[in-house]
């Protein structure tokens, strides 16, 4: 049997012969170098076969030299089709205009759906979108896509808290959650304000309540430095002590720093390969150019096509390459040792107040081991050590 493919794109024709002689006529054929295949008999002195296209004209010496009949019973392939598809030209160019179309308009953006926002959010929101180009009747290849979007989203909107993009369809769908106002506060319990850590106290600033401390004053964890209670001893007035308390305070820290560090850099070097998707097979249609980066990274962006509300298997996938080197870093002890100093400085803003000071930092040990630069640093800080302690009816009649 022959190929399929080939004989679709050839063209063939069905044959019927009648008459005496027609196995000779077959062999003929044969010995004149046709493509003879399907050979059926279908009654005495008949038979049928096909032959290509290219061979009919080959048939008329043949059928000359014998008694036979020749007759066409059939056709198909590629020639044939294309001559029906040039008579219903109008109505093919009409289909696959209306399914371009169809096609095109369901990769469109048609909508975008804002919920769970204050109509003045909704707003910002819908203005930034407009900077990324997520805006009706733009293609969505042409958009980022939806991570991209909900991270500039978040970091841009200073108002939100969080928010959730979805495409379905021709439609975004954003779901957002607003920054809570702070509640106004509430009226304070009777409480004293006492000392949470050793200190050293250096600034005070009390609303409310009695001062218990003095200026440079070295205090005690859970010592009483603003009162809630004054007045008479056997009648005392009871309050809500406020204020704060600032105190130096003492920490300690323990860094290291490698004195060599490699690490990849991009070295602003890159090309683009662009993708027809056709499920998971991926076929090349741009950036034919050879990798000739030694390092290189990868980011790739994905769309698929969609047609009317299903996601076709069929996408354009779009991958930059960037080429990479690789960097070495390496500090002298004096370097090393300014480095692990902020280092160190922001672990510990992470551990304090917003409103905390660090007044000045002491190196309490170094040394160089297997290529690392390890550290003992000592830290003033000056911080709020108030903490609320509550006024119970014990406390009152203790005192």
């Amino acid at each position: 049997m022959k190929n399929q493919w080939i004989t679709f794109f050839f063209g063939h024709v069905k044959v019927k012969l009648t008459g005496r002689g027609v196995e000779r006529f077959l062999n003929e054929c044969v010995r004149q170098g046709m493509h003879v295949w399907d050979v059926r008999r279908v009654g005495e002195d008949i038979l049928t076969f096909r032959i290509y296209v290219k061979d009919v004209k080959a048939l008329r010496p043949i059928f000359r030299k014998y008694e036979c009949d020749l007759t066409f019973v059939g056709r198909g392939g590629l020639p044939f089709l294309q001559k029906r598809t040039f008579r219903n030209a109008g109505f093919a160019l009409g289909f696959l205009g209306f399914f371009g179309i169809l096609l095109l308009l369901s990769n469109m953006v048609w909508n975008v759906e804002i919920k769970g926002a204050k109509p003045d959010t909704a707003y910002i929101i819908e203005k930034e979108l407009q900077k990324m180009g997520v805006t009706r009747g733009k293609l969505q290849f042409q958009v980022p896509n939806v991570e991209q979007i909900q991270w500039q989203l978040t970091n841009n909107v200073g108002s939100i808290t969080w928010v959730g993009v979805e495409l379905r369809g021709t439609t975004y769908y954003l779901q957002v959650v607003e920054k809570n106002e702070p509640e106004q506060e509430k009226a304070l319990p009777p409480q004293n304000l006492v000392a949470r850590k050793k200190a050293i106290v250096q600034k005070m600033f009390v609303e409310h309540g009695k001062t218990m401390v003095q200026l440079y004053d070295h205090v005690e964890p859970g010592q009483l430095l603003v009162s809630g209670m004054y007045g008479p001893e056997n009648q005392p007035t009871v309050t809500a002590a406020e204020g704060v308390v600032f105190g130096e305070t003492w920490y300690d820290s323990v860094v290291e720093v490698p004195l060599k560090t490699s690490f990849q850099v991009y070295t602003g070097e890159f090309f683009h390969k662009h993708y027809l998707r056709i499920g998971n097979f991926k076929i090349k249609i741009w950036g034919f150019e050879k990798n000739k980066y030694k390092q290189y990274k990868e980011e790739m962006t994905t769309h698929s096509l969609r047609f009317l509300k299903w996601e076709l298997p069929f996408g354009y996938e779009k991958v930059i390459v960037r080429e990479e080197e690789g960097a070495m870093r390496q500090y002298s002890e004096k370097e090393a040792l300014t480095v692990g100093v902020e280092m160190a400085k922001v672990e510990l803003k992470k551990k304090l107040e917003s409103n905390a000071v660090i007044l000045s930092e002491k190196v309490l040990q170094k040394q160089i081991e297997n290529g690392t630069l390890k550290l003992k640093l000592y830290f003033k800080v000056i911080e709020n050590i108030a903490v609320a302690q509550p006024i119970t009816e014990s406390n009152i009649q203790g005192d």
